[in-house]
């Protein structure tokens, strides 16, 4: 349904080669014998951007099999690589395009438990409440998702049955389990086709307030070994997670990270200035935090986190996102205070690490940037033309859009979910190696949906003429996304690039968001326009706004014109208001052209009554991740 006039796709393709131009020595080599190398790939020039999913769940998760859901791990990674399958509802779904590599991430507590429920398991259901369960699984989806509701409720309360405590049960649970999903996660990665990593989601929340990790590993079966999940249930402290993590490390020679989860529904807990226990953050705090927490997942399903209105009163695309998800935490139990939201938001966050690097010397917020979906349905869509849904009850109908969330806790709608949430992740090769250690150095980013192409590079030697040059030839001039720079008294030159999903939308513009610790030891933003599409039309006024791009959007055809806008912006920028003393981090917020929502699709396909109140146009958005900039060498 999109139209996207071709009149630069000559110069698109020209852009894709310079935006992606690797070394001729590297080219050499195809993608499987890169990513089959001995170092994975991981030595080559980061000259391709792979598009992937961290945050999945299938009928492995507890909450999406309660919800409906009997997809397995084989058909998310099915799905995932391209493949058609048949959804829970008994609809056709494919990706327009493969993805590059997908992270499976069950939720770890008890794993499969839930398919036990479902199908009867007389070591389960001799609890009445746990028979209950089941009898509601296999009468109506309606039934199925009251029972979601219990459970999920049960969970944050601490007031589940006893019988799901059982620790035999659960250890053989677990482990029958997580052995069909290795086995399945081992027989999908393909190294230089498609990938597919190791982990789990880490389900902490304290009443309620979502504090989750999902868990990915470096390696395969043949390090990981006879590792089981860390659950929450053993321990709802991050910092125990950590300790998990270190001792996997040191006892099997392999590589962890954390992800902590979209954080605007832990009121105020994912980023607080305390430790868990509400106790000051020490250095070893902050730098285990940095260690094993490289990157944040800043936009899913439930909301965006980049930036809230409150927090950040003079950004205009501040409220992306927001609605619905900014009234409570997860399971609704208690309501959002105004105070909480500055420890929710990703750059509020970066902020408060620039503070606490001050105080500490470790950064513990020093973090980059991805996006997942956080899907329930084993389908990893992200576009909003083919958006599958939070849950079974959200795949493809005529109602979801009106619907309630969760038992309309709190007023939260079905329109309110999000279509999107991909990662973008610049490496050498398509291998476990290349990718995670592309994340754990953060030259990573986060997009809403759209496949838009994005690079930064920082330093002091930059010029306009770099801008056409081999990006592998910058590495020795310049940092990347998610890289450091350390004072010389000049101000640095920040080069970005943006190109357009070539599926999808034109450009509105680039913007630097900067946050910097100022003298007074006072916490401060400001968002730049630094490069615009129609420039030849639109310019900064006095007042320093730049005008709206405009909009195309046909309500009645769900389809946008590609007439406004520019398919590719770039610019080398040098930030006018520098301060070589003050500590400041510096990121890039591309936005597109509005497009339609999914809720505009679900109208055309299957006349779906609207809610005025539902929000149908967009501009999608993307998030590179950081240069932080400190005045000491």
């Amino acid at each position: 349904m999109k139209r996207t006039l071709q009149r630069t796709s000559a110069a698109l393709a020209l852009s894709a080669m310079i935006l992606s131009a690797c070394q001729s020595g590297e080219q050499q080599q195809t993608p499987q014998q890169l990513a089959n190398s001995a170092d994975g790939g991981t030595a080559a020039c980061p000259s391709q951007v792979y598009w992937g999913d961290t945050h999945l769940h299938t009928a492995n998760s507890a909450d999406a099999v309660f919800n409906g859901v009997r997809l397995t791990t084989e058909d998310a990674l099915r799905f995932a690589r391209g493949d058609q399958v048949r959804s829970t509802t008994g609809l056709d779904a494919q990706l327009s395009r493969p993805l590059d590599f997908l992270v499976v991430s069950d939720h770890a507590e008890v794993i499969g438990i839930g398919r036990r429920i479902a199908e009867g398991d007389p070591e389960l259901i001799s609890d009445p409440t746990i028979r209950r369960w089941h009898e509601m699984m296999n009468e109506s989806l309606e039934q199925s998702t009251r029972a979601a509701r219990e459970l999920i409720v049960g969970y944050a309360q601490d007031t589940l049955p006893e019988r799901l405590a059982d620790p035999e049960l659960a250890r053989e649970t677990i482990v029958s389990t997580w052995q069909e999903h290795l086995e399945a996660v081992e027989r999908y990665n393909e190294p230089g086709t498609f990938t597919s990593f190791i982990g789990y989601e880490y389900t902490s929340m304290p009443t309620g307030n979502n504090l989750h990790r999902v868990v990915m590993f470096r390696d395969g079966t043949d390090v990981f070994g006879d590792t089981l999940p860390f659950p929450a249930n053993q321990s709802q402290d991050p910092e125990d997670l950590w300790a998990y993590l270190a001792a996997y490390e040191e006892r099997t020679g392999g590589r962890a990270m954390a992800i902590p989860h979209n954080a605007n529904l832990s009121n105020g807990l994912m980023f607080a200035m305390t430790d868990f226990e509400g106790g000051p953050p020490t250095r070893d705090y902050a730098e285990r935090r940095q260690r094993w927490e490289p990157i944040v997942e800043v936009t899913q399903f439930k909301g965006d986190g980049e930036a809230h209105p409150t927090l950040s009163p003079d950004d205009e695309f501040a409220d992306f996102g927001n609605t619905g998800w900014d009234t409570a935490n997860l399971d609704a139990s208690a309501p959002k205070e105004p105070g909480m939201f500055a420890g929710e938001y990703a750059r509020e966050a970066l902020k408060r690490g620039l503070l606490l690097e001050s105080l500490l010397g470790v950064n513990p917020f020093q973090f980059g940037m991805i996006g997942a979906t956080d899907s329930h349905t084993a389908l990893a869509t992200g576009d909003e033309d083919n958006y599958f849904g939070k849950f079974v009850a959200d795949e493809p109908n005529a109602n979801r859009a009106a619907s309630s969330v969760g038992a309309a806790i709190r007023g939260r709608v079905g329109w309110q979910y999000l279509a999107g949430g991909y990662a973008g992740v610049w490496a050498g090769a398509n291998s476990r190696a290349a990718l995670f250690d592309a994340m754990a150095r953060r030259e990573v980013y986060a997009t809403t949906g759209p496949r838009m192409t994005v690079r930064l590079f920082a330093g002091w030697g930059l010029s306009e003429a770099d801008l056409g040059a081999d990006p592998c030839s910058l590495y020795d001039r310049a940092v990347p996304m998610g890289g450091n720079l350390a004072g010389t008294g000049e101000a640095p030159r920040f080069l970005v690039t943006a190109l357009m999903d070539p599926e999808g939308a034109h450009l509105d513009r680039i913007q630097i968001v900067k946050g910097w610790l100022d003298a007074d030891g006072e916490l401060q933003e400001r968002v730049y326009d630094v490069a615009w599409g129609d420039a030849d039309e639109r310019s900064i006024d006095a007042e320093g706004n730049l005008a709206p791009v405009g909009n195309t959007v046909n309500l009645e055809t769900a389809t946008y014109e590609n007439s406004i806008g520019d398919p590719e912006l770039r610019m080398v920028w040098t930030d006018p208001d520098f301060d070589p003393s003050e500590r400041a981090f510096y990121y890039v917020r591309v936005l597109e052209i509005p497009t339609p929502r999914w809720p505009v699709y679900d109208r055309l396909r299957f006349g779906a009554d609207i809610d005025p109140q539902t929000e149908l146009v967009a501009q999608e958005r993307a998030y590179s991740s950081q240069v932080w900039y400190s005045p000491e060498a």
